[in-house]
């Protein structure tokens, strides 16, 4: 049995590697030259490109994962049955059921890998390749945040603007407008810079701050209300608002680990903010990897189509179409999912599901009449 796992390991995980291989360099060539366009662009050189290019190979490689082991499964497999290797195989003792679970280990291991690759190395490398960019194009879209605070007078609601995050816990061009209970205005800090660390302690910089105050919403007189204005170099301002929070809502969502994911959700839905595209991504990020499993187990169909004279292109061409079918379909579900309020785990299981099921009524079919 040794040896059988040997050999189907061996000659499944070459061909995975070399599909990944050519797909990645095809997405890198693409990125590139889509990248030419900004040379010369405010210091952007060919070097920044082709840095920036690299950097999004963890990301292509994560997305091209499952159709990487799809196609090379399905290679090796329809290779091994060309030559006739399958069939000594079969005669040789190795029935249906350990052929599932020869391929499900193999398929588990591609899903360890992917979800290593998905949540620690392409994160990392789109946070990089982010801030790359942005130093080439004046920083990143700014973000809207909610907190809550409690002070003397009672619960008041803050919303807090930050323009771009540097490196690190770096934040630029920061607004903190601070609500009361009765949703009149009570005060606005402006910051051009500041840091935050992981209890939500600001140390803000270059700080003007406005004050409203004697404003009295339920009174039959409206009388105007005082307004004070001060600036100071430094302050600090404590928050609920953590620098993983704050680094999730300003960055990409495709920056984001699936630990990093559920805390941002979890912030969004105690401020009673929507969350329903950030848990869509979440069970996304978490169902993606065991997709691998779901490739072999449709490969291993092909193992038993007959073919001792030729016939490798035609299923080559078949496992692309299957895997392009998946992720359009994959894709497809977190859209219709967002848009009709469908169940976040639910939209980002049902594809893998609908495969699996594929894959097993045509293993079970093959086996049983061919």
């Amino acid at each position: 049995m040794k040896t059988v796992r040997r050999l189907f390991y061996l000659d499944i995980v070459s061909a995975v590697v070399f599909v990944a291989l050519a797909f990645l360099s095809l997405f890198f060539f693409i990125d590139f030259v889509d990248e030419l366009g900004d040379v010369g662009k405010r210091g952007y050189t060919a070097l920044d490109a082709a840095a920036y290019s690299l950097l999004e190979i963890p990301g292509h490689l994560y997305e091209l994962a499952p159709i990487a082991v799809l196609i090379g499964t399905i290679y090796a497999l329809a290779r091994m049955a060309q030559s006739s290797e399958f069939t000594i195989l079969r005669t040789g003792g190795l029935g249906p059921g350990r052929a599932l679970s020869l391929l499900a280990g193999l398929g588990l291991i591609f899903a360890v890998f992917t979800f290593v690759i998905g949540d620690y190395v392409a994160p990392y490398a789109e946070q990089q390749a982010e801030e790359l960019r942005s130093g080439f194009s004046g920083g990143r879209a700014g973000a809207w945040l909610k907190d809550r605070q409690v002070s003397t007078d009672g619960e008041h609601n803050v919303a807090v603007n930050v323009a771009s995050a540097g490196s690190g816990n770096q934040l630029e061009g920061i607004r903190i407008y601070e609500f009361g209970g009765d949703g009149s205005l009570v005060k606005r800090i402006a910051a051009e810079s500041g840091t935050v660390d992981r209890n939500g302690r600001w140390a803000l910089r270059d700080v003007e701050m406005t004050r409203w105050s004697g404003f009295d919403a339920t009174a039959p007189v409206q009388q105007p209300p005082r307004i004070e204005s001060s600036k100071l170099e430094a302050m600090d301002w404590s928050s609920g608002l953590s620098a993983d929070v704050v680094a999730a809502a300003v960055l990409p969502l495709a920056t984001m680990s699936t630990w990093e994911l559920w805390r941002y959700i979890g912030h969004l839905s105690a401020n009673d903010q929507a969350a329903q595209r950030q848990e869509i991504q979440f069970w996304k990020r978490a169902f993606y990897p065991f997709a691998c499993i779901v490739m072999v187990a449709l490969a291993l169909p092909f193992a038993y189509l007959h073919a001792r004279a030729g016939g490798i292109s035609l299923k080559i061409f078949g496992g692309i179409m299957l895997g392009i079918s998946f992720v359009l379909l994959n894709n497809v579900a977190g859209h219709l999912g967002l848009l009709r309020n469908w169940t976040p785990w639910l939209t980002a299981l049902v594809p893998s599901g609908l495969y699996l099921l594929l894959s097993l009524g045509a293993f079970a079919w093959l086996v049983r009449y061919r």
